[in-house]
């Protein structure tokens, strides 16, 4: 379904590029990509979120027809945070994040809760939970290694070689890509070959504080993490799908510790990419969940 209009926008000193779908006297729904997708990723499930919510999907900083500023620091979760909470003008919405994404919905609705009036995250992970598994040594931090790949020097050259190949082998990650038709593949290809961009994406996690642990090996020194201050306070969803290969299951052990109000839904069948594999059911969970949580 193609947006019903876009528009660049100087956000947080950044031009930011969205996609609207859906009649925007409706309350509105921050719809939040991860890595390596783009505002546009959000096509399937906004064509059956937007009879209800005015869906907003911008390009985040480094993606797309954004802006890309030079260097990592620019990168840090505090100006990709600002980014998204200026874009709304400072007003309770509800956000829908995936992925990275996620990251920067947690960040909201920890750092700025009176811009997240509800919480929903598909295959995402609040920065704790994600952490401790990491640094365990375990599962996670062999499902994690990638992220020592992508920070490491010379990394967007070698995945943008022969068409981007290393990058889609990444993506699939012993994951269900059938749904990347090659009209999809051709999409995305352009986002990631604009001058720029692949080093920008990979710069989201340069910035990060995140430790990975070698397999084996766990990091035994995290810092303390102040449960009140890094509490989700408005209602939250959770949406996982099950076969994910690169989140698992134990990146979200203890997550009820930082949120009040959790639902978690599992989706059948589905995997990281849930929101291209299984939009209708993902969909009926986001709104029968947000039925049960009205505004």
């Amino acid at each position: 379904m193609e947006p019903t209009r876009t528009e660049t926008r100087q956000v947080n000193g950044q031009e930011i590029f969205i996609r609207h779908w859906g009649d925007e006297s409706l309350p509105p729904l921050l719809m939040l990509h991860g890595f390596p997708e783009y505002g546009g990723a959000w096509a399937d499930l906004a064509a059956l979120l937007s009879l209800h919510f005015h869906c907003i999907a911008p390009d985040q900083r480094g993606y797309g027809q954004s802006s890309t500023p030079e260097g990592i620091e620019p990168y840090a979760m505090a100006h990709l945070m600002a980014d998204m909470a200026a874009l709304i003008e400072d007003k309770p919405v509800t956000v829908l994040a995936h992925d990275w994404g996620a990251s920067v919905g947690y960040a909201l609705a920890m750092f700025r809760p009176e811009v997240v009036a509800r919480l929903i995250i598909l295959n995402g992970v609040h920065p704790v939970p994600f952490q401790r598994a990491m640094a365990a040594g375990g599962a996670q931090s062999k499902a994690s290694q990638y992220i020592n790949t992508l920070r490491s020097e010379g990394s967007a050259i070698r995945l943008a070689k022969d068409d981007f190949a290393e990058l889609l082998k990444l993506f699939s990650a012993h994951m269900d890509l059938s749904w990347l038709t090659a009209d999809r593949l051709e999409a995305y290809r352009a986002e990631w070959g604009r001058p720029g961009r692949l080093r920008a994406m990979i710069n989201w996690y340069r910035a990060s504080p995140l430790q990975v642990a070698a397999p084996g090996k766990p990091i035994r020194d995290l810092p303390d993490f102040p449960v009140e201050r890094l509490r989700v306070k408005c209602p939250h969803l959770l949406v996982w799908g099950r076969e994910d290969t690169a989140l698992l299951p134990e990146a979200t052990e203890g997550l009820e510790v930082f949120v009040q109000d959790l639902t978690r839904v599992e989706i059948e069948g589905a995997d990281h990419w849930l929101h291209h594999q299984k939009p209708q059911a993902v969909a009926e969970a986001v709104l029968d969940w947000c039925a049960r949580r009205p505004l």
